[in-house]
């Protein structure tokens, strides 16, 4: 490593130190088996988010993996939990109480089968509308009044079909080419959500 790797790397650690200002969770559920599944359209956009931002989310921590970055000159952490979709609470949790975050710190990234693929919507605050995910933060926080981008994965084929067997089948490759897009999408949003514009993110993004 030259000596502006060096200057480049200690610069990177000085503006990620300290206490984040924001948690920002992608939700999914860990391991090759489940990748490119539509419940882990959470993880794919933080995991979007990353490769922009040149950075890693890959330190075992609060029951998930973690990274930090700078978005709009705010520290964010980045977590994707480990703990299986139904516990996501227990490391969002974990990482809130250790920096001693608020609610109103918090933006979640979830998948939403109300919504085609491609598409994504904004919320300032919602009911868990039956994701286990969102339902087990809400319970262990308490409060309901955080942020979310819900990513569209597209409705059951059938109503014969399991909602769990429709959620952890893996997206068609078309259907991946949107999810790129409204990964890229997501991305944005949290930038200007950070930077207290999530007005100009719903009006841009909303669908």
């Amino acid at each position: 490593m030259g000596i502006i790797d060096i200057f480049a790397q200690i610069e990177q650690n000085s503006r990620t130190a300290g206490k984040p200002q924001w948690l920002i969770t992608g939700l999914g559920n860990p391991g090759m088996v489940y990748e490119n599944t539509r419940h882990n359209a959470g993880f794919m956009a933080l995991d979007t988010l990353a490769a922009q931002e040149q950075v890693k989310i890959d330190r075992m921590k609060f029951k998930g993996y973690v990274g930090d970055v700078t978005l709009a000159g705010q520290r964010c952490l980045l977590l994707k939990p480990a703990t299986y979709m139904n516990n996501s609470g227990e490391a969002v949790v974990q990482a809130m109480q250790f920096y001693k975050l608020d609610i109103s710190q918090l933006i979640v990234v979830f998948d939403d089968i109300s919504l085609p693929p491609g598409k994504l919507r904004i919320r300032r605050k919602g009911s868990a509308g039956g994701h286990n995910g969102i339902k087990s933060i809400i319970e262990l926080t308490g409060s309901e009044e955080f942020a979310r981008i819900k990513l569209g994965v597209g409705a059951k084929p059938h109503r014969e079909m399991s909602l769990a067997d429709w959620v952890l089948s893996k997206f068609r490759p078309e259907e991946l080419e949107k999810m790129e897009q409204s990964c890229t999408h997501a991305a944005e949003c949290l930038r200007l959500m950070v930077n207290d514009k999530t007005d100009e993110a719903m009006n841009r993004f909303n669908a």
